[in-house]
């Protein structure tokens, strides 16, 4: 298997990795602390769509920019490099457009999908709730048919772009363990958002959302009665990569400022790089992150192919999530007394890459599901 770059790729990452540095880097250095503004969101990815970062899974006949999930997944470590909060942003917003464009009526898509591609609107995917976690089947909230119109109640939790978002995919309950899919919008229909304050990854919105008796019209059902729940388990393979990639790139900057640090920082008369058990610590990190990118671009280019990879998948998030809390737990140690200050970017990426184990499928969640391919069993139930 080949996964190196082709010459086409190699150039449009020299490109992007330019615009990342010089024009997005500027935008979201004030927000390490707190959650984009909406209209700092809506700049973001208007700056990005060209890009196809944030528009790069719809085809071109739909708008998009129609990249291989391979190619898109190059630009979003490199994003993640810079901005992981920018990257799941622009990886949320873009996983919303492909399910409107997979799902949504012709009369929808012309209405939303242009917006969501040019970053004029932003989507996410409402899915988790309160005490449910990663059991899908599980979910409260419910639509319920009234006329031509459904009515939604209920609350999401844990919701990735839920403050900034202007439209909202909602998988609701309509049936005894049926599912449906709902593009809900937040003006013309209404909900109530609430930010979570957490760990890292503080720029990047997550929220609670509430839908209060929200009534939506028949015609913004996605796909057909009972098809949410299929459409959400399909969409988690890609979710469980390009998570993986957010940790890609938080780790490959970690390590890159690691080995600048050690090649600047002197002890016992000369440059802490030229000592063993530093070098030792280097050698771990990148070692722990080529494996890590061997995975996901296993995973990547299998989507790619159009082939299913749900172990693929489960083992590149499982490993790549946690090699990126090592990695970055090991470029704190590297800086020593200043890897625990502010001063330094690593304990950031330390706090960034801790939040990544847990969404779309905890490490443990992740290996139950490599194990029930392993097995044929489901540890599940």
């Amino acid at each position: 298997m080949d996964f190196e770059p082709t010459e086409e790729q190699r150039m449009a990452l020299d490109g992007w990795r330019r615009f990342v540095e010089n024009e997005i880097a500027p935008v979201v250095l004030p927000f390490r602390d707190h959650a984009f503004s909406p209209d700092v969101a809506h700049q973001l990815l208007s700056m990005m769509a060209p890009y196809g970062v944030g528009s790069g899974w719809v085809p071109e006949e739909g708008g998009g920019t129609g990249y291989d999930f391979l190619t898109s997944g190059l630009l979003f470590e490199e994003l993640a490099r810079v901005s992981p909060d920018a990257a799941g942003l622009a990886w949320v917003a873009e996983g919303a457009a492909l399910k409107l464009y997979a799902n949504g009526s012709a009369a929808l898509r012309d209405r939303y999908l242009p917006g969501m591609l040019s970053g004029e609107i932003i989507g996410c995917s409402a899915i988790s709730e309160p005490g449910i976690g990663s059991s899908v089947r599980e979910m409260r909230t419910r639509a319920t048919r009234d006329g031509n119109y459904f009515r939604i109640s209920g609350e999401k939790m844990w919701t990735s772009n839920a403050s900034v978002a202007d439209v909202a995919i909602v998988v609701a309950c309509t049936g005894e363990q049926e599912f449906s899919m709902f593009l809900v919008d937040r003006r013309e229909h209404g909900f109530e958002t609430r930010e979570i304050e957490k760990l890292g990854l503080n720029g990047w919105s997550m929220g609670q959302m509430v839908f209060d008796d929200v009534v939506v019209p028949a015609e913004n059902l996605l796909g057909t009665l009972g098809a949410g729940l299929r459409e959400t388990m399909k969409g988690f393979d890609r979710s469980r990569c390009f998570v993986s990639t957010l940790a890609l790139g938080i780790a490959q900057a970690s390590l890159d400022n690691a080995v600048s640090y050690a090649g600047e920082r002197t002890q016992f008369g000369k440059p802490i790089a030229g000592h063993q058990l530093v070098q030792g610590l280097l050698a771990e990190m990148v070692s722990e992150l080529d494996a890590s990118r061997l995975l996901v671009y296993r995973a990547l280019s299998m989507m790619s192919q159009g082939k299913r990879c749900e172990m693929e998948a489960a083992i590149a998030k499982s490993f790549t999530t946690e090699a990126a809390q090592r990695i970055t737990s090991k470029a704190i140690q590297v800086h020593g007394a200043f890897g625990l200050t502010r001063e330094f970017p690593v304990e950031r990426h330390f706090r960034n890459a801790r939040m990544l184990t847990i969404p779309d499928g905890t490490t443990q969640i992740n290996q139950l599901i490599i194990g029930r391919k392993l097995t044929g069993m489901d540890a599940f139930h």
